[in-house]
């Protein structure tokens, strides 16, 4: 259902969104050096059980919007340009050194982390900005935002429950300087779709 140009083009984004250090990765983290390796691969988990569900609730909720309000396409559109340069800055401006700022309990990472992912909001929003951008609007919506929730979570999954991992074994050396150069080449990746987005129109 999706060809093999737009797979090509979503998963280096994608795995730039993952390498870039944010919320899920610091929470994990956190979680890796409270309750140890284990505890950050649980945490991870959970976070990428939360993104799988925010994309089904994107897919269903985004389908149904733009079939009912095509105006609506570039209300998304600009929102989405908005939160994609904030990201690009943001992306710029992190040094990988701040601490995580979620507290949750080690002893339920996998319920904490789902709980923590799906009350944020920011997610939510990104779906929104960020995967419209390689769906062709002549197939069924809901199974592409299933299939990119799927590669966002896996790689999600993988590099988040690595830093809880590293967090656990080295006990509070996650590592700020490699945050530099993924933080920067993700900064022109979200630069990039925010101007694809500006140029796109709806069909």
């Amino acid at each position: 259902m999706i060809d093999t140009v737009t797979l090509i083009a979503f998963v280096p984004a994608a795995l730039a969104l993952n390498l870039t250090p944010g919320a899920d990765m610091m929470f994990c983290a956190a979680q890796g050096l409270k309750g140890g390796a284990r505890a950050g691969w649980l945490a991870s988990a959970g976070v990428a059980v939360g993104g799988m569900t925010h994309g089904l609730l994107a897919g269903l909720g985004l389908a149904a919007l733009i079939a009912a309000h095509p105006a609506l396409f570039e209300i998304i559109r600009w929102v989405g340009v908005a939160y994609l340069l904030r990201l690009a800055w943001g992306a710029l401006r992190q040094t990988g050194a701040a601490g995580p700022q979620a507290q949750a309990r080690a002893a339920h990472p996998f319920r904490d982390a789902l709980l923590v992912n799906l009350s944020n909001p920011k997610v939510i929003l990104f779906n929104l900005a960020f995967v419209p951008q390689f769906t062709d609007p002549a197939q069924p919506i809901l199974p592409q935002f299933l299939t990119f929730a799927a590669i966002l979570c896996t790689g999600g999954l993988l590099v988040n429950g690595l830093a809880g991992a590293v967090a656990g074994v080295a006990k509070g050396r996650v590592g700020g300087r490699l945050s530099r150069w993924p933080g920067r080449i993700s900064a022109v990746v979200f630069s990039a779709l925010a101007i694809r987005l500006i140029l796109q129109e709806r069909a």
